[in-house]
């Protein structure tokens, strides 16, 4: 269930809760794969990501965040995808991601791509669910075995 006190803005990308949430994400995946060298590809920057997203709860705590990175022609990636964990289950996420599918179509991006590992089965789970396929591995993730990759056309 979506709390509907809940608010989702766009950001800076060195927004100091933005920061404090990519930083608790990567925190997190080094843990899940017992290394700090789990991301193939570019990291997304400032100048890479076209929006990034802070979603904050009633008192106004940041509690999850995510971003859109420009791929090509009519197609982007979501990136940095990332709930507290008190906050999941709570429908943050679902409200995260449908807010980065609605800036996705206002950029002219009909089709959204993104990437998560084997480590991360919640994840793989959540994308299904939100009617994410899974497609063959696409750039940087190719033959990358802890790689799982998924899209939506919008």
């Amino acid at each position: 269930m979506i709390d509907c006190t809940l608010t989702i803005t766009p950001v800076n990308w060195d927004d100091a809760d933005a920061i404090r949430l990519r930083e608790a994400q990567r925190i997190e995946l080094d843990a899940r794969y017992g290394t700090d060298d789990h991301e193939p590809g570019a990291v997304p920057t400032a100048e890479t990501v076209a929006v990034f997203l802070v979603a904050r709860d009633a008192e106004g705590t940041a509690v999850g965040c995510g971003g859109l990175r420009p791929l090509g022609p009519g197609s982007g990636e979501v990136k940095r995808m990332y709930v507290e964990p008190p906050a999941r289950g709570t429908g943050v996420a679902a409200a995260l991601l449908r807010a980065l599918e609605d800036h996705a179509r206002h950029l002219g991006i009909t089709r959204l791509l993104l990437e998560t590992g084997i480590g991360q089965p919640e994840a793989i789970r959540f994308y299904q669910r939100e009617g994410y396929e899974p497609i063959e591995a696409y750039g940087p993730y190719r033959g990358e075995p802890l790689s799982r990759c998924f899209a939506r056309d919008l």
